[in-house]
This record gives C-alpha cells, structure tokens and sequence, in this order.
C-alpha cells in the first residue's frame, strides 16, 4: 500500500475554518514536511495547484506557492520519495509542460510525475484572461486528453505532429527526453472524468468520504475498476483522508470539534459558489463532492479522528477496499501530523508492515 502526503502549498491546509493551525505556505514549511515524509518511508508527495482562493475572514487559498518550481526546489532536497506537481491544463502549453517535468527529471531521476487538473472554479482563470467560457465544463476532458497525448509524444519520441481540436503541433521538438516514464496522475470524480483516467493516468485519486467511514468511497474505487477495465489498462487508486489525531479518541475529537465550530462561512459560501458554476456537472462530479456538508471543513476529502491506534485501524480498512494502491494525507497540523503519523500511526498499520517487510 503506497502512502502519501498532499503537502500544505496553499495557506491553512485543507482546513476552512478559524480555530485551526493557521500559517503561511513557504519553501521551508514544505521541506520540512516532504523530509519527514521520506524519513518515514512515504512513497510520494503531491502538491495542488491553486490560483485564486476563497477569501473570508482566514483569507483561505489566498496565499499559495507555483506547484512546479515548488517540486523541482524540493526534488533537489531528497533522495528517494517521487514527487508530483499539478499543471492547470488552461494555463501552461502541453509542450512546455512537458519540458519542465523532463527537466525536474533530470534533478531527480524517475522521481517526478504530474496531476493533470483539468479546472473546476472559473475564477481562478477569468481572472487572467484564459478562461474559454463554461461551455469548457463540457469538452475539458477532451481537451485534457490532447493535451496529455502531447506530452507522451514527446517524451516518448521527443517529438510530436499531433493534430487535434485544441492543440496542433508543428514538427513540435523536445531533447533530451526524460530517463524513463513521467507517471500522470488524475482526480475526476464524474463517469468521463475517470474514463479520461482510465485512458491516460497512472493512478487517479478517489475522494474519501465522511467522518471515520474509512471505506465509504468503495462505490467510487468500483467505478474507476470499471473504467480502467474498459481500456485495459492498470490505473491505481489513490484514496484521499484527512488524519486528525492525538493520544486518545477524545482528545482527537475534541480539535475536530473545534474545528467545525470555527468554520469560516464566508470562504465556504465563496467555494460553493464557484462549485456550482458547472451546471451540467453530476452527482458524481468534483463539483458536486465539494458543497458536501461533511466534505467543506476540511476541502474535499474524507476524515479520519481519532487515537493513534483508532487511525491506524481506520486507514488499515481503507487500504483493504478492492483496487485501492494507495492513500494521500492531509493533516490539520502537517509538521504535527507528519510526526505523530511517522513515529505512532504507521508502526501499527498492517498495510504498511506488509510492504515493509516487502521490501
């Protein structure tokens, strides 16, 4: 079972609310954070990319770090963990992109990949001119998929003719190429978001859902199963938790509690706002998962509270739904978090004494 941290690029995590940790995005938070995550054995960290927050009264998302520059400091700072950035496919040409991820491969070889964020909040993109209007809600993932074949292109071949509906390239050029596969990872929750997963991401992320209902997204693993079947390709899931621990249930419960009486209503009613802009979304949809009641608190992901042994035992039932490859962690503290998940939550998983004693 691989293991991963969603590292904190973006200001007060993944916590909207008043009353918990708050503080700023920088170099030398995510370092910390990332060398932890390698001193304990975790098998990647992934950072989002962010460009216009929510506001309210914590101002959350106002403050974010570039996803890429970010990954490439910190690939140059460790030795083994694989490392994702996230491109916003509306902002940065595909062959651009594709050059940036050769080059981070080339600080740390085989240990790069990208999150392929297709978008979701206009705002973040009116506000710079680059926004093609909502009838994109309707042909992202088209646009996605070419945007994705021209990468492979060039880093399979190191050059690209590809000719499509949004991108046309030109006897396009890229040397030298990568020393190996560049792995693309996904979040599409909807029926074609993960059929764009299926057709070209390695692995693709499933949002957890509730409070200690640690196998509640086994419907969603399914569908992705489903999807990736259709292809024929092996495309991992990689579930998403929020860990809230401490040295017993009550105490754990306790911060949680806190929490979501500091919700900051203003920056929640701005995120429901901009999830609803897609209006030909699904039930199944990222846009629909994040208006969620138990997914606002904490943005977009399942919850796990609770004493050390209670959230070993919960991300142990995770790890044993069907086609599940991994999970991805935040924390309400993530130096905290990190440490109390290295040295207490992870000696007493089974799905990771398993691949320990693997390797």
């Amino acid at each position: 079972m691989d293991m991963g941290v969603f590292i904190p690029i973006g200001n007060n995590g993944w916590l909207i609310s008043k009353t918990s940790p708050q503080y700023m995005p920088s170099f030398d938070l995510n370092r910390t954070v990332v060398q932890k995550a390698e001193d304990y054995g975790l098998d990647f960290a992934l950072s989002m990319v962010k460009l216009r927050g929510f506001g309210g009264e914590t101002e959350f998302w106002d403050h974010n770090l570039e996803s890429f520059t970010l990954m490439a400091a910190l690939a140059a700072v460790t030795k083994r963990i694989k490392l994702f950035a996230s491109t916003a496919v509306l902002t940065l040409p595909p062959a651009l992109v594709a050059r940036m991820a050769t080059t981070i491969d080339n600080v740390a070889p085989g240990r790069f990949g990208i999150n392929i964020v297709s978008g979701w909040a206009p705002n973040e993109y009116t506000q710079m001119g680059v926004w093609p209007g909502d009838d994109y809600f309707k042909y992202r993932y088209e646009y996605s998929s070419e945007y994705c074949q021209v990468m492979k292109d060039l880093w399979e071949t190191g050059q690209s003719d590809f000719k499509g509906k949004h991108f046309q390239m030109d006897d396009c050029r890229m040397l030298p190429k990568p020393s190996g596969k560049i792995e693309l990872v996904a979040a599409g929750q909807s029926d074609t978001g993960m059929a764009f997963s299926s057709q070209y991401a390695d692995y693709s992320f499933v949002l957890g859902t509730g409070v200690n209902t640690p196998t509640a997204f086994a419907p969603t693993a399914e569908r992705l199963a489903a999807a990736a079947a259709k292809t024929g390709r092996d495309v991992g899931a990689y579930v998403l938790f929020m860990v809230i621990a401490d040295e017993t249930d009550e105490k754990a419960q306790a911060k949680w509690h806190s929490y979501r009486e500091g919700a900051d209503m203003e920056a929640l009613a701005y995120m429901g706002v901009q999830g609803a802009a897609d209006s030909s979304s699904g039930e199944t949809s990222t846009a629909q998962a994040i208006n969620l009641p138990e997914g606002a608190v904490n943005f977009n992901m399942g919850t796990v509270v609770g004493s050390y042994e209670s959230v070993a035992a919960m991300l142990d039932e995770a790890a044993s739904v069907p086609h599940v490859k991994g999970i991805m962690l935040t924390f309400d503290d993530f130096v905290v978090g990190m440490d109390q998940f290295g040295q207490h939550i992870q000696p007493l998983m089974k799905s990771r004494q398993l691949k320990a004693a693997a390797e």
